[in-house]
């Protein structure tokens, strides 16, 4: 996987995105409702943002029955995981 950081940071440019990020850099994976429950936002908006880091390349999905789990690519670049550690870890 080619991601160069101005994608990246262009991707979390977003700071419900940055959220998502950072909560999934923290678990195995998350369906739509824990994320809606946990940002306290509406389904429509945290679908799209996470379309948005899946077309980015960040994100992979995964359908069981009629939930959506996401996790982060198991493809990221090692730089990409240390800069969302050092920054879960300064949150």
């Amino acid at each position: 996987m080619d991601l160069s950081p101005a994608t990246v940071f262009k991707c979390l440019g977003d700071e419900t995105r940055t959220r998502i990020m950072l909560m999934l850099a923290g678990q195995d994976e998350l369906c739509v409702c824990e994320l809606i429950w946990a940002l306290d936002d509406s389904q429509p908006k945290i679908s799209r943002h996470l379309a948005q880091l899946r077309n980015c390349g960040l994100l992979v999905d995964r359908r069981q029955g009629q939930w959506i789990y996401y996790r982060l690519h198991p493809q990221l670049p090692e730089w990409v995981l240390h800069v969302l550690q050092i920054t879960r870890s300064a949150n």
